[in-house]
């Protein structure tokens, strides 16, 4: 049986996708700003064997929802919230095997002084670093960099592609293996002759330069993506070592897995590739009794409008001109199907209501959520994965870190008892840990391949 892998998913902030639970008096996430919080939380992600630890980021605010931010400022949604790149470091000092995914809006910032800022992360965490590769999907983050509008879906997919380009450039191509030669005896640092200047002209960008940091770990950092739509699809079936999913039903997960995998075949790459993970929050105690009785007094601290606020800005609809009595249905469109779908497939016959829709995704946002026994738990987990194709699950949280401490003390075990999952890390860097050849791309990822560009001069 494959092994189950685990992220965690969190998000430098007080209130991520569990609307209003940072009222409940276990909650800590109101300490994100404390170096405290996050290196406590990166022990015990690794005391539970995860694979790594997913930070979600914004570069904006959830204004769709009245046409304001203050929806989103009431209930703290995604706001306030700080640079997550910033944590990597210290949580990286505490731990030893933990991987961590950074997520980095490329539309709103040059590819050089990024690709910088990911070898440092790679060479600070001894090869641990991933990056969640997005385009950003709110208005409000391209007003707040000075574009009237946010760019078109599919034209940020022909920039992200042309972005790729050069930081692959810049990783792979720019300094050779052995540049760097620390020769005391003669005096030399580092080999002019084996570091390249890096020549791009492309459609949406241009440099010429030496990448600044010497070859990391893993040049490249471990490839993460989650874009849903077919445009998404191809980007990743390129690019992405590793895809997110935030399945509404096993049905809808298993289209997907598909799909991404035959167009990963179709760009050349192994039948496996890439690792897909499914959003999944968990409420469990002991007995079933306990978690259900666990997951009502969660329900109890949920905000509807903070849950609505967070649904109108990953839907683009404006749930405040509606009464939480009416009928979801007649609201339906192509932008919020994913987030129903869950509803329906449960019940198909039942008219869900925006309260309901609300209350529903206060705690797991677009995911499902699977409360219970950890003995039952698995057995869902274990059919999920079973029936989708999916290889592990991105682990969100309703009462942080209790949501995490839980799945450390009573599913992990359970997992190890079938045989599901690992019982200590492998070495090595991330890439190494998740695919078990090495540390670099494979040589068949298109960041390994011959680019269409002049010669590399040399940086002399």
């Amino acid at each position: 049986m494959a092994e189950i892998r685990l992220n965690a998913f969190d998000m430098n902030c007080v209130s991520h996708q569990a609307s209003g639970l940072w009222r409940h008096p276990r909650d800590r996430s109101a300490q994100y700003r404390s170096l405290r919080y996050w290196t406590d939380l990166a022990r015990t992600l690794e005391r539970g064997l995860f694979d790594s630890l997913f930070l979600a980021d914004v570069l904006g605010v959830y204004d769709v929802y009245g046409h304001s931010p203050d929806a989103a400022l009431r209930n703290g949604a995604q706001i306030p919230v700080n640079d997550p790149a910033m944590l990597i470091s210290a949580m990286a000092g505490v731990t030893e095997h933990l991987g961590f995914g950074l997520t980095a809006t490329l539309s709103y910032e040059h590819p050089f002084p990024f690709a910088r800022r990911m070898s440092t992360l790679d060479h600070l965490t001894e090869g641990r670093i991933g990056w969640n590769i997005v385009t950003g999907y709110l208005n409000s983050a391209a007003k707040s960099t000075g574009k009237q509008v946010q760019t078109k879906h599919d034209q940020r997919y022909a920039i992200a592609d042309d972005y790729m380009d050069v930081v692959y450039k810049l990783w792979e191509e720019s300094w050779e293996q052995d540049a760097v030669l620390r020769d005391k005896q003669q005096g030399i640092f580092t080999d002019p002759s084996k570091v390249h200047r890096i020549q791009h002209d492309g459609p949406f960008f241009s440099l010429d330069a030496i990448h600044l940091a010497e070859p990391s770990p893993q040049r490249t950092p471990v490839l993460f993506q989650a874009g849903a739509s077919a445009r998404g699809q191809q980007f990743a079936a390129t690019h992405a070592e590793c895809v997110f999913v935030a399945g509404p039903s096993q049905d809808t997960v298993a289209k997907t897995v598909r799909s991404l995998r035959a167009a990963a075949q179709q760009a050349g790459r192994t039948k496996k590739t890439p690792l897909v993970f499914s959003l999944l929050t968990i409420v469990t105690a002991p007995t079933e009794e306990e978690a259900f009785a666990k997951y009502r007094d969660y329900q109890s601290y949920i905000s509807e409008e903070g849950a609505l606020t967070l649904l109108s800005g990953w839907t683009g609809i404006d749930f405040s001109a509606y009464k939480p009595t009416d009928p979801v249905r007649h609201i339906r469109s192509d932008a919020i199907h994913s987030a129903i779908d869950s509803l329906t497939v449960m019940n198909p016959d039942k008219i869900w209501t925006v309260g309901e829709l609300a209350r529903h995704a206060a705690i797991g946002g677009m995911g499902i959520t699977f409360v219970s026994s950890p003995t039952q738990i698995v057995d869902q987990m274990e059919q999920w994965i079973d029936q989708t194709g999916v290889d592990g699950f991105n682990l969100a949280y309703a009462v942080a870190p209790e949501t995490f401490e839980d799945i450390v003390a009573l599913i992990v075990p359970e997992l190890q008892r079938r045989g599901r999952y690992k019982r200590a890390y492998q070495p090595g860097t991330l890439r190494h840990k998740l695919f078990g050849a090495g540390d670099r791309l494979p040589a068949n990822h298109a960041g390994r391949q011959t680019h269409a560009t002049p010669p590399l001069a040399s940086a002399q």
